[in-house]
């Protein structure tokens, strides 16, 4: 087989998130990233669909006039409008903007697979929204009649606008640093803090054993969102490293502003959602959770705290913990690794 004149090996000191060589093809070898690679794995062997979850408890519990409050309808309700257009929002960033910036393979490999699961959470939230025979135009247009998801879905969307011109290139101090910002927009504030919140009300319903086929799926949503939060703070911890004359103070000054101004917004959410509170959580109690896992998201990337606040609603550690034998309930198994290739 002839060698094409001028052909050299790729060094792995050369592999950059953004800014490397090679970006053109899928060569994997040599490995930088491996943490891409180990999270692309960990997704294979999480795969599910909504469809093997039953609704039919869920179901008997919605046509039912004494199973759900108003208030309880109305939290429902509003969580799912807001993740009908987080997850639609978070993969466009993923396949339209962030994809084609990156130049580490391994990363491309982990983004394709988390693109696929933003598609099977909001199949999802139809499979939820058609099972319980909900108003489907209302639910999926809610991001544009109910002011608190507007809000936040706006924040991420006018940060976002700059990589998604088709004249957009990363090479440059300027164009690095909004792509940066992108991705701590993206990871610390989308995933890391406006799913949290509307995570905390689906497994209220579940500790008060209603809606358990609904939120069992959300639960799932969860964890997947959960790998997809630790790769973005992976990448960003990766560019801190090979770029660190981006990292700089003000730039840093500027993330903790953003993501006070998330908490700001989640917090007005919150309130939206829970009027009058609901399975003894309240807004006052969003607000101190929601300032809490703020917290989490600046210290995995280097940030100080802001809050300084205790974990209001500590069973979210145990709802996010899939690896069990099964729900609270005792409803289905839970711990959907294949292959027995999941540890965490």
């Amino acid at each position: 087989m002839p060698i094409l004149k001028g052909a050299k090996a790729v060094e792995i000191n050369n592999r950059r998130i953004i800014n490397g060589e090679d970006a053109d093809v899928m060569q994997l070898y040599p490995m930088r990233h491996t943490f891409a690679w180990d999270a692309y794995t960990v997704g294979n062997a999480n795969h599910w669909l909504p469809t093997e979850i039953s609704m039919q408890r869920d179901i008997e519990q919605w046509k039912s006039r004494d199973a759900l409050t108003a208030d309880e309808r109305t939290a429902f309700e509003t969580v799912l409008g807001f993740f009908t257009t987080a997850d639609s929002i978070a993969a466009n960033n993923i396949v339209l903007a962030l994809y084609k910036h990156i130049t580490s393979p391994e990363c491309r490999m982990y983004l394709l697979r988390q693109g696929y699961e933003e598609a099977v959470h909001t199949h999802a939230y139809q499979y939820i929204v058609e099972s319980l025979g909900m108003d489907e135009a209302r639910i999926f247009n809610m991001y544009r009649e109910v002011e608190a998801i507007y809000s936040k879905d706006n924040l991420v969307l006018g940060l976002n606008e700059g990589i998604f011109d088709p004249s957009f290139k990363t090479g440059t101090f300027e164009n690095d640093q909004k792509f940066l910002e992108n991705l701590c927009v993206f990871s610390l504030i989308l995933e890391g803090i406006f799913f949290y919140s509307s995570f905390a009300v689906m497994f209220g319903f579940q500790r008060q054993n209603k809606l358990t086929g609904s939120a069992e799926q959300i639960q799932y949503i969860m964890r997947d969102e959960s790998q997809h939060l630790n790769f973005g703070i992976n990448m960003i911890n990766a560019i801190k490293q090979e770029q660190s004359e981006i990292w700089t103070s003000e730039f840093q000054q500027r993330i903790i502003e953003l993501v006070k101004r998330a908490v700001k917004l989640e917090y007005t959410f919150a309130t939206e959602v829970f009027p009058r509170g609901i399975f003894g959580m309240n807004a006052d109690g969003f607000k101190q959770y929601i300032e809490h896992i703020a917290d989490r998201r600046l210290e995995r990337v280097g940030l100080p705290t802001q809050y300084n606040v205790a974990n209001p609603f500590p069973w979210m550690s145990e709802a996010v913990d899939l690896n069990k034998e099964k729900n609270f309930f005792e409803t289905r198994v839970t711990e959907y690794k294949t292959g027995g290739t999941l540890d965490w």
